[in-house]
């Protein structure tokens, strides 16, 4: 009986951006792709999303007080 991660409460969504949802992350907010903090590839949070090095996953997470706040993060390399 294996454990899914993702379906523990405590547990963000993650999901993965296409092309161009990352060009409009990028212009928006003025950045490049290296300039976002980073996820390793076999974060257990992201193992299923097939990403690979270089992917953005954008990790939306509830809180009491803010409501739902979104995080982006790099994919890279273990």
């Amino acid at each position: 009986m294996a454990f899914d991660v993702n379906k523990h409460r405590l547990v963000p969504k993650h999901s993965k951006l296409n092309d161009s949802e990352v060009k409009k992350l990028c212009e928006n907010y003025h950045i490049k792709v290296k300039d976002l903090p980073r996820i390793l590839k076999d974060d257990s949070g992201i193992i299923k999303l097939n990403v690979k090095s270089g992917d953005i996953v954008k990790v939306e997470r509830v809180s009491r007080t803010a409501g739902v706040t979104t995080y982006y993060r790099v994919v890279i390399d273990g």
